[in-house]
């Protein structure tokens, strides 16, 4: 078996990976998102909530928030499959993490344009959507491609709930062939080409919307 085979059949759990890595992104950027608004809208009480969850989802491994989620609701009677599991926990820490991220970004936004925005008759709401928003979200991007680079980096954990993803295909082959240091390097290279057209895709997002007026340093 050459190392394009290996990489040829590593390559049909990427599928998986990508999947994995999408969903757990989408959920933490809603999470993020929803933070980030309800502290923005919400009140003090409000926020001090979401400064709680925030801190304790950051101090989480995602591992063991995995296995409680997994492994610990059945026996609550509550039945949560592989996706969702992972969506539960590292779709949460991402968001709580993507959530500060937002937070920094929305008060990277000029207060002048929100005072013309509220002088013009909007609402606190319609501030946030139209003006706000749209510039947070630019904003965020270096913040973002970090955040999904991190959850691209534990998507692995995916194979302990049964997802056929790369790792798990890796560790059949390995204990099949017993050549683990050329199939754990492919698994490197298959992780690199998945990370670089995220980012490319991420960064092309970022240009094609940039802020009018920013320049690059």
């Amino acid at each position: 078996m050459s190392f394009i085979d290996i990489l040829a059949l590593l390559a049909t759990g990427a599928g998986y990976t990508i999947l994995v890595t999408l969903m757990c992104s989408a959920t933490g950027m809603a999470v993020g998102l929803a933070i980030a608004m309800f502290h923005r809208l919400g009140s003090r009480q409000v926020s001090a909530c979401l400064a709680v969850f925030t801190y304790v989802f950051r101090g989480i491994p995602v591992l063991v928030l995995l296995f409680i989620v997994f492994f610990g609701l059945p026996g609550m009677g509550i039945g949560v499959p592989p996706l969702v599991s992972m969506m539960l926990s590292l779709g949460l820490i991402a968001g709580a993490y993507l959530g500060e991220v937002f937070r920094g970004a929305l008060d990277s936004v000029d207060g002048n344009e929100v005072l013309a925005a509220q002088a013009m008759g909007m609402s606190r709401m319609q501030v946030l959507l139209y003006i706000e928003l749209p510039q947070m979200l630019r904003f965020s991007v270096p913040g973002m491609v970090n955040e999904f680079t991190t959850v691209l980096k534990y998507s692995p954990f995916a194979y302990t709930v049964g997802i056929p993803e790369v790792m798990k295909q890796a560790m059949a082959l390995s204990a099949a062939t017993l050549r683990g240091v050329e199939i754990y390097l492919a698994v490197g290279l298959v992780y690199f080409a998945i990370y670089k057209v995220l980012v490319t895709f991420v960064w092309a997002l970022e240009k094609r919307y940039r802020v009018p007026g920013l320049t690059e340093h």
